[in-house]
């Protein structure tokens, strides 16, 4: 092939068959360059793997292979100092790499797809960058967790309301919510590397779609990358995308993790709640009226969510239908997977931005979680003491609200008196069992909100933050 058949047809890999040029139209259409160019360089990390595969088989002498890498690492090099380096009319990242490597070394860069397709290649490359991604992920929501439990200390011995059906139900310690939000951010934690073991298993050596022709020792060139197995099967690895489904299913989790406390707190951030004030760094204001301070980074952690969970199903809906082995569809995998890592990474980061910049009035928290008869389950307990059956005491606590509620009083502010009228049984020891320490005391199952189970699992997870 002579030179100008080089530059005809360097944007693709596959000329040879053809005697006509694409349409303009369907080959910008086809074209992935402007997105997978982010697989440059896993991609140059599994071409020198390849390379050196190449060699243990015979098709590149050991000669060839230290050009050939060589050249792969110096287009890295290139690349990461001169950014127009990367300007090139190219298909894909695959035909650009192939390009510059036949620029720097000749037709000796022709041989270096010996043995592979694109097929096999691109989903290599993929699993090196989510394998990557994945880990840096992980270290983010450890950076969350991390914060909450800085504000978890911050607070310590903060009371606020619990609330079930955004009802005032019991108080809690905020430590506790704080804590609430880490063992979450733990499972996506257990997920993520349950996900990144499917993803580090290497394609590579499946060809197109029935396995390399070539002698390749594929446990090396895996052992090379980091990988901790091989595909077993040419037909599945080719066209395999569960990891990527996979991942950002899980990133789907992280988000509803992430928009589930942004909810909290926007909620506790309120004049209505009043219990968290934020920082103006992570507020804004508005355009029309100047007293506001809108809680816009939670707003965006709550609604970037949908954006995430969009690309899952998009992802769900390109697989469904499609017979083995690769098909063209999935090229549409990238951008869904993209997307998803940089939502997701970004908003890790403003979460843990905005957990930094949160500050609990405690005050109000506190004299919020006193009122609204958030001890009747107290009551209760206590009349189980004095061995009434739960169900009656639960009866006769209801009754007992409604007293306080005719008369504008909490439990603790009615006279013994007035609850002996309901409860002979009830004596002076009541209130302090009404108390709010008595309360929070006597949650001391593992899992309880008590001051010294909090404490333990405060220790706890420092200890998983350390290791």
């Amino acid at each position: 092939m002579t030179d100008q058949n080089i530059r005809e047809s360097k944007d693709q890999l596959w000329g040879g068959r053809f005697t006509g040029k694409p349409d303009e139209r369907f080959a910008e259409f086809n074209r992935s360059f402007g997105f997978d160019i982010r697989l440059f360089e896993a991609d140059i990390r599994g071409s020198i793997a390849h390379a050196n595969g190449l060699t243990g088989a015979g098709v590149l002498s050991s000669e060839e292979a230290a050009s050939v890498t060589g050249a792969l690492r110096t287009m890295l090099e290139l690349a990461g100092n001169d950014p127009a380096y990367m300007l090139l009319d190219v298909e894909d990242v695959h035909s650009f790499i192939e390009t510059r490597l036949i620029e720097l070394v000749g037709d000796l860069g022709k041989k270096v797809h010996t043995g592979r397709s694109r097929n096999d290649q691109v989903a290599t490359a993929f699993r090196l960058w989510m394998r990557d991604e994945t880990d840096a992920l992980i270290g983010k929501v450890r950076n969350v967790q991390s914060a909450l439990v800085v504000l978890a200390e911050k607070h310590r011995s903060a009371v606020i309301p619990g609330y079930t059906h955004l009802q005032r139900a019991q108080p809690v310690l905020w430590a506790h919510w704080c804590l609430a939000y880490f063992e979450m951010f733990e499972r996506d934690i257990e997920r993520l590397a349950d996900a990144r073991r499917r993803t580090n298993v290497m394609p590579l050596g499946s060809a197109a779609l029935a396995g390399t022709a070539y002698p390749i020792d594929r446990e090396s060139v895996a052992q090379e990358l980091g990988f901790e197995g091989v595909s077993r099967n040419s037909l599945d690895a080719v066209s395999d995308r569960d990891f990527a489904v996979e991942f950002v299913s899980v990133c789907s989790m992280v988000m509803v993790h992430l928009s589930r406390m942004a909810e909290d707190l926007i909620l506790y951030c309120s004049q209505e709640f009043g219990f968290v004030k934020l920082s103006d760094a992570v507020s804004t204001g508005s355009s029309l009226m100047p007293q506001k301070k809108n809680p816009d980074a939670l707003e965006l952690l709550r609604g970037k969510a949908g954006r995430v969970f969009g690309h899952q199903m998009a992802l769900l809906a390109m697989m469904k239908g499609l017979p083995l082995a690769y098909n063209k569809d999935m090229q549409e995998d990238k951008e869904a997977v993209f997307d998803t890592a940089d939502s997701v990474s970004i908003c890790l980061d403003v979460a843990e931005i905005t957990l930094n910049n949160s500050t609990l009035n405690e005050q109000k928290a506190r004299e919020v979680a006193g009122k609204g008869y958030l001890n009747a389950t107290e009551l209760a307990d206590y009349l189980v003491k004095k061995n009434i059956p739960f169900r009656t005491a639960h009866d006769a606590v209801g009754r007992l609200v409604l007293a306080g509620l005719e008369k504008g009083k909490e439990l603790n502010e009615l006279s013994v008196s007035e609850m002996q009228t309901v409860v002979p049984e009830i004596s002076e020891d009541v209130y302090e069992a009404l108390s709010i320490e008595s309360s929070l005391r006597s949650k001391s199952a593992i899992g309880g909100t008590s001051p010294v189970r909090v404490g333990e699992e405060l220790e706890a997870a420092k200890k998983k933050l350390e290791s």
